[in-house]
C-alpha cells in the first residue's frame, strides 16, 4: 500500500471517529437533561391551565346582577335609581342599556316612564333625560334602598318622599350634580351620571341621609341553557301611539332579549341596542287620579305575571309583600323563579289585553 493510500485512510478513520464522539456526546447531553426538560414542560403546562381555569370558589356573583367575576362583593353596593322619560322628544335615551334593573309603567299624556337602577360600581358617563317623580317609581325604589333621583315630581310623589323617608336627590336643589344638554330641548335635556351620583352619595353620606342597605336578592340560575323549538316574544301597547308599541324578541344567537320601539330597534345616542336576559311582565291595578291623566299603581301585593327567559315564556306570580321587600316572581306552584344573570327589565300592565305574545 502506498503511503498516500494509507494516509487517506487514517484521514476518514479518524473523521468516523470524531463524529462518533460528537453523537456519543449529544446523547449523553440529552439523557441527562431529560429530567429538566420534563420539570420544564410540566411546569408550562401547569402554569397555562392555572391562567385559563378557574376553580369555582374563585369567583363570586354580583349580588344584584348575577353576573360572575373574580372579585367578591363584600357589602351589599349603593343602588341609584333614576328616572328616565321615554317621550318621543327624549329618543334617544343615555346609558338606559347598562342599567341592571329597569321597570317601565305608563304615566300621563299615553307614554311610558322608567326607573332604572344602577350599582354605585357601575360607570355610565350619560344617563337621561332625567324627569319627574311620580308615587309608584317611589316605591319601587325603595325596596333597593336607593338613591331616587329625579327632577321635581307630581304633588303625590313630592309628599310621599317629604313623608316616607326615601333617599331623594331632585335637581330642584341639587343641581351639581346634573346637567343641562344645549343639544335638546327642556324638559327633555337633563343629564346625570354616576360618577356624579357617586359625589351625591359621598356628599349625603357625609350628613348622615344614607340609609342602612338591607335589601334582598333575587337568585340566579346555573342550570344549562337549552334553546326551546317554539320561541315566544312580547308587544307592548302602552297607548293609541304606535310610536310608544313596545316590543322584546329573543335572539338565539346572542341567548337575549332585544328591545324595539314602534318595531324600529331601542338604540342609545351611543347606537347601542337595549338587550335584556329576563323580562317580566307583572299586572296590576292603574287608575286615573285627575284631568292631567296622572296614575296611581298597586304596587304592594300579588298579581298575575308572565316572565320570560331563554325563549320561553312562563305564567307566574309577582308578589311585593311591603314598602321595602323586594318584587319577586314565583311560579304557579309557589316556587321563587331563578332569574338569569345579567340585565332585567319588569313591564307594568293594567291588564293582559294590551299584551300580544308573539
Amino acid at each position: 500500500m502506498s503511503k498516500k493510500k494509507g494516509r487517506t485512510i487514517l484521514k476518514i478513520e479518524n473523521k468516523h471517529i470524531i463524529v462518533s464522539a460528537i453523537v456519543v456526546l449529544l446523547a449523553m447531553m440529552f439523557i441527562f437533561s431529560l429530567p429538566y426538560l420534563s420539570e420544564t414542560m410540566l411546569f408550562s403546562q401547569t402554569e397555562e391551565n392555572t391562567s385559563s381555569e378557574k376553580e369555582p370558589e374563585d369567583l363570586f356573583r354580583h349580588p344584584l346582577t348575577g353576573v360572575w367575576g373574580y372579585e367578591e362583593v363584600i357589602e351589599l353596593p349603593h343602588v341609584y335609581g333614576v328616572m328616565i322619560e321615554n317621550h318621543i322628544d327624549a329618543r334617544p335615551q343615555a346609558g338606559l342599556d347598562q342599567a341592571f334593573l329597569v321597570i317601565e309603567a305608563p304615566v300621563e299624556a299615553g307614554i311610558s316612564r322608567m326607573i332604572a337602577f344602577y350599582s354605585e360600581d357601575q360607570e355610565v358617563e350619560k344617563i337621561g333625560p332625567v324627569r319627574s317623580a311620580r308615587s309608584y317609581y317611589v316605591d319601587w325604589a325603595h325596596e333597593l334602598d336607593a338613591m331616587y333621583t329625579h327632577v321635581g315630581g307630581s304633588p303625590e310623589a313630592l309628599d310621599q318622599i317629604a313623608t316616607d323617608g326615601t333617599f331623594d336627590l331632585n335637581q330642584y336643589w341639587n343641581d351639581d350634580f346634573f346637567w343641562r344638554s344645549s343639544n335638546r330641548n327642556a324638559p327633555h335635556n337633563v343629564y346625570t351620571s354616576t360618577d356624579l351620583l357617586s359625589e351625591a352619595l359621598a356628599y349625603y353620606e357625609g350628613r348622615d341621609r344614607v340609609p342602612n342597605i338591607l335589601y334582598g336578592l333575587w337568585h340566579f340560575k346555573d342550570s344549562q341553557v337549552i334553546i326551546p323549538e317554539k320561541i315566544v316574544g312580547v308587544s307592548i301597547d302602552f297607548s293609541i301611539y304606535d310610536w310608544n308599541l313596545v316590543s322584546w324578541e329573543f335572539d338565539s344567537s346572542l341567548m337575549r332579549y332585544s328591545r324595539f320601539q314602534k318595531g324600529i330597534p331601542h338604540t342609545m345616542e351611543s347606537e347601542d341596542q337595549i338587550f335584556a336576559d329576563n323580562i317580566a311582565i307583572i299586572v296590576t291595578d292603574v287608575e286615573i287620579l285627575d284631568e292631567i291623566g296622572r296614575r296611581s299603581v298597586r304596587t304592594i301585593g300579588k298579581g298575575n305575571a308572565f316572565v320570560f327567559q331563554d325563549g320561553l315564556m312562563q305564567e307566574a306570580i309577582w308578589e311585593k309583600p311591603s314598602l321595602s321587600e323586594r318584587l319577586m316572581f314565583y311560579t304557579k306552584e309557589g316556587e321563587e323563579i331563578e332569574m338569569n344573570a345579567g340585565i332585567t327589565w319588569i313591564e307594568v300592565v293594567p291588564n293582559e289585553e294590551i299584551l300580544t305574545f308573539e
